[in-house]
């Protein structure tokens, strides 16, 4: 699947900038970049030590390209495992061009997406998990996906799974070699052991499972769901937790007529925050279709706020007992979402009415999203549904569904081996179900792998990663 010979890629976002990067790993990655780098102090890159940085010129014969800075990493010494060298220049285009041309001229080959951190797995620099967590890091966008997937790349998750692994397979390798002994009648492994390390496994595993709820919405961002009659504030909300005039704001009921989206980080988690129309007959087609998408735009959210306007009621322009419908109807179509009601425009009543309006709503939230009041309560509502222990207490959380369905199925196969346990099932039986399992925990660290899993992964990544 893959080649030995020396790949070039921009390792900087495309587009202009100060400065860009350039990266070249293989076997001639620094013959290649010495032919064609020229050191302000007569230095010959072949000759230099890893880990060092020169400043000269990347010429074409006699015509020179740019000034530049080039970092050296021998063999095994490199982020790749390979020779590497990295070649700082300018940011224009024409530059970042002109440097990649001149070296697929003289012998790279433009790398693949991911074919960096690919040839690090194959060279045993990073596990499987460690690679996919890369990826997760340059996505990351909010602090908790940082931490999570820094804790993954420093080998947090695949060094559990790598020790229930090898213990497991020691117990394994007992079982086989009780096989060969059967007529004999022995037994190597210990049963109330093997037992207890069973019961260790199923609590690691279950525990990582139920890990990639939290993990997933995290990863993700977690969507929520802005829903209530027309012109009750929503896109001034949505303005105020954005910080920005995003939505547009009128007097006129239905003035939005499609959903708005943008996302924001609150306490490091990142929300997506969906302005929708309103709840309500109409008869204007278009508005309708807006409807829709809201009911939509809620079964696709985790959390929902209900807002409704406080001045309105009070004005006779909407009825208390409407509004009290329409969240039962949120609640009884969506029994699981959690539900944040919350009365808007608090500002614009008085003492008795507000006493009246928590005697009707007791679990209201109070809120004046034109002046901001409440505003940061109801970001510490939000928040509070995100379950960030596990953060706090640095635990392993599971954010790849890739591996999520690999202790899916490594769980019913150590379930399967519980059960042979308990019932006394034959050694060479229960092998086999523990094999099956190893080869899931392996398929996670990589330890199993092949070429349509490999391709699978890493094309997923940007070039020059």
């Amino acid at each position: 699947m893959v080649n030995n010979d020396t790949i070039i890629a921009l390792a900087t976002p495309s587009g202009a900038g100060a400065i860009a990067v350039l990266r070249v790993s293989g076997k001639l990655a620094i013959t290649i970049s010495a032919k064609l780098f020229k050191s302000v102090h007569a230095k010959c890159l072949t000759e230099q030590k890893t880990h060092t940085i020169h400043l000269g010129h990347i010429v074409d014969g006699e015509r020179t390209l740019d000034e530049v800075l080039v970092s050296v990493f021998r063999d095994p010494q490199s982020y790749t495992g390979e020779d590497v060298v990295e070649i700082s220049c300018h940011g224009s285009p024409y530059i970042q061009q002109e440097i990649l041309q001149l070296f697929l001229r003289n012998g790279c080959r433009m790398a693949n997406a991911g074919e960096f951190t690919l040839r690090a797995f194959l060279n045993g620099k990073l596990d499987l998990s460690q690679a996919e967590a890369v990826a997760d890091l340059i996505a990351s966008d909010n602090e908790a996906s940082h931490q999570i997937a820094m804790q993954q790349m420093r080998g947090g998750f695949s060094s559990e799974i790598a020790k229930l692994r090898e213990e497991l397979l020691n117990f394994a390798s007992l079982i086989e070699l009780e096989l060969d002994f059967a007529e004999e009648d022995v037994e190597f492994a210990d049963r109330t052991q093997f037992k207890e390390l069973i019961d260790r496994i199923t609590f690691v595993l279950k525990r990582l499972i139920d890990s990639f709820a939290v993990g997933n919405v995290i990863k993700n961002g977690i969507p929520v769901a802005i829903v209530g009659e027309p012109n009750v504030g929503k896109s001034t909300l949505l303005n105020a937790l954005l910080n920005e005039e995003r939505a547009i704001v009128s007097d006129i009921a239905g003035t939005t007529r499609d959903t708005i989206e943008d996302e924001i980080s609150i306490g490091g988690i990142g929300f997506r925050f969906i302005d929708t129309a309103g709840i309500r007959e109409t008869k204007d087609v278009v508005e309708s279709i807006g409807i829709q998408k809201t009911f939509e735009k809620i079964a696709q959210s985790q959390v929902v706020v209900y807002l409704f306007d406080a001045e309105a009621v009070f004005a006779k322009k909407a009825s208390l007992e409407g509004i009290k419908v329409e969240i039962e109807k949120i609640k009884n179509k969506y029994p699981q979402k959690p539900l944040v009601v919350i009365a808007n425009k608090v500002d614009q009543i008085n003492a008795a009415e507000l006493q009246q309006l928590k005697a009707e709503l007791p679990n209201m939230e109070l809120l004046s999203a034109k002046t901001g009041k409440g505003v940061e309560e109801l970001k510490l509502i939000l928040t509070n549904f995100v379950n960030t222990g596990a953060l706090r207490n640095n635990e392993t959380i599971v954010t790849n569904s890739r591996h999520y369905d690999a202790l899916i199925k490594g769980l019913e196969e150590i379930q399967k081996v519980k059960y042979g346990l308990e019932s006394g099932l034959s050694g060479d039986l229960m092998a086999i179900d523990i094999r099956q399992a190893l080869h899931y925990f392996g398929e996670i660290t990589g330890q199993v792998t092949n070429d349509e899993l490999l391709g699978n992964i890493f094309a997923n990544f940007c070039i020059g990663k």
